[in-house]
């Protein structure tokens, strides 16, 4: 029992994990004994979060804008290049796009779905040689795609393209789930709820809205970096090993209480 959740000296790929909700999965993967690869757009500020993560662990920096299939592509024969194997695969990256309805432009579509979509397979297929080196039926590989409770219920915002986006991500999840089973390959989706990221920061600027939010929320409070980073590490380590096309709720009971 003293080793369930024991996930020393894996490999894990964090899209996105230079900030955010990916720096808090970075964080906890790494403090957990991972070696960690992050990616974002920035050098200065994957370089930088890449330092500061080191200082618990083996944190790595990697330049992606994943907003084209080429650019996964690319970032998966970085990964090919530097390891034999990739235990964890955590496909954080996203993008989103508000607007009212009425003027909601036909260009935020096409970018939120290649990020929030079509990114994840796109290395999912590209590394699936490294997931299946790693997999066994014993201690199975590990793909971890972040959805939202903007998927799953309907929320109050107008982000069309991203509520549609990751609707698409969790069924995608469950698709890939049954395909790669035979490989020793899981595949869940978290659900996160409302965390302090740059996608809350216009309702934390307004007290108002912070208490609309809080109101909704069970649990009254919004999601920690424990909260995700411990899903993540449920999934990655031998306790999450028979659970593949699931979706684990981090939204402090915000649609499992409804």
């Amino acid at each position: 029992m003293r080793t369930l959740f024991d996930i020393t000296g894996k490999i894990a790929l964090v899209t996105g994990g230079a900030q955010g909700l990916g720096r808090m999965i970075a964080e906890g993967l790494v403090s957990a004994g991972c070696k960690v690869y992050i990616t974002s757009r920035g050098q200065d500020i994957g370089d930088q979060a890449a330092r500061e993560m080191s200082e618990r662990g083996q944190c790595i920096a990697l330049v992606a804008d994943l907003s084209t299939p080429d650019a996964g592509t690319a970032l998966a024969h970085e990964i090919k290049h530097s390891e034999q194997r990739l235990d964890i695969l955590v496909n954080n990256a996203g993008r989103t796009w508000g607007a009212p309805l009425q003027s909601f432009p036909d260009k935020a579509w096409a970018g939120v779905m290649a990020v929030n979509v079509q990114g994840p397979f796109t290395l999912v297929r590209e590394l699936l040689p490294l997931l299946k080196a790693s997999g066994s039926a014993e201690n199975p590989a590990r793909v971890i795609n972040v959805g939202s409770v903007a998927g799953a219920a309907v929320e109050p915002i107008s982000a069309y393209s991203y509520a549609a986006s990751k609707a698409a991500i969790h069924h995608l999840s469950k698709v890939l789930a049954a395909e790669l089973a035979p490989d020793h390959i899981t595949v869940n989706v978290i659900v996160p709820g409302y965390f302090p990221t740059q996608m809350t920061a216009h309702i934390r600027r307004d007290d108002t809205e912070t208490q609309k939010l809080m109101a909704r929320v069970p649990l009254a409070r919004l999601g920690r970096t424990d909260d995700v980073a411990g899903a993540c590490i449920y999934l990655a380590s031998r306790a999450g090993s028979y659970l593949t096309g699931g979706a684990i709720f981090l939204d402090g009971g915000a649609i499992g209480c409804r």
